[in-house]
């Protein structure tokens, strides 16, 4: 509850006098809470014991210039190369592997290797035949892209996973640009390799900074969303540091958490309207 006891009730009392008309159907979806003399925690606890998706943050620069969002459980809504392994007959062992590296478990890299190398000899065709039965757009995930694109953002599609996958969901969504890593075929098959070098939490961190640095902004400019150990490191470098549905070392982690709602909620933390969101 904190340290004050009256704070901590006072906020509460706001909170849902604010989340009333929602509860009854009629709005708002988002409101805006200005917390003076800057103990924010009565505020955080209050929204916490009330199961809302909230940011704490200054008003200034709440709109950011880049979107830096990872892709697998994030803006999809499953992690491709587990699907792939179900194509291959290796789930099971595909997935808890998969589970381990994204709570920070395993090295990520040493991870990749070892869960690609159980597609050795999966037909390419899976991989079209992955995408057109399982991947689907996050709820919210073209209206966060859009709406931040049509305002001046650029928006960078950046995964652990493959570029087959990255640049058709970031087409279908709307980012700028993709970047992931790449899956090696010989004779219509997989080989089991994966392209050097691997994409992971250290590329994921510099493609935040590169990206801002060419827009002539610094990370605090950035708004980054992820679910996963490896995208810690930019969650954390970024202005605005977001946890989608996140394990527990990247919700501890992040400067909010989307647990309760869809990816609209970020535009909302960034002051946008509904009116203004596009798709």
């Amino acid at each position: 509850m904190g340290a004050n006891p009256d704070a901590y009730a006072q906020a509460v009392s706001r909170v849902e006098a604010a989340l009333s008309s929602r509860r009854e159907g009629l709005g708002p979806l988002a409101a805006d809470f200005f917390v003076e003399g800057g103990d924010a925690e009565p505020v955080k606890a209050a929204l916490a014991d009330l199961a809302v998706d909230f940011a704490i943050q200054p008003a200034a620069n709440r709109r950011k210039g880049l979107l830096i969002a990872d892709m697998d459980s994030t803006i999809i809504n499953v992690e491709c190369l587990d699907e792939l392994a179900d194509f291959a007959g290796v789930k099971a062992q595909v997935s808890e592997i998969t589970e381990r590296a994204m709570r920070g478990e395993l090295a990520f890299e040493g991870a990749l290797r070892e869960r690609v190398g159980m597609l050795k000899g999966l037909g390419v065709s899976a991989l079209q035949a992955c995408y057109d039965e399982r991947v689907r757009l996050n709820p919210g995930a073209e209206t966060l892209v859009r709406t931040m694109a049509r305002h001046g953002a650029r928006c960078a599609l950046v995964s652990g996973g493959f570029t087959f996958f990255t640049s058709r969901v970031a087409e279908a969504a709307g980012f700028h640009l993709n970047r992931a890593n790449t899956l090696i075929e010989l004779d219509g098959a997989l080989t089991g390799a994966v392209g050097d070098p691997i994409l992971g939490k250290e590329a994921k961190l510099a493609a935040l900074r590169e990206e801002t640095a060419a827009l002539g902004l610094t990370p605090a400019d950035a708004l980054a969303v992820g679910d996963g150990a490896n995208d810690l490191a930019m969650i954390e470098a970024a202005g605005l540091g977001v946890a989608y549905r996140a394990k527990p070392i990247v919700a501890a982690q992040a400067d909010a958490k989307v647990d309760h709602t869809d990816l609209t909620t970020l535009l909302y933390f960034q002051g946008y309207k509904a009116e203004e969101f596009h798709a």
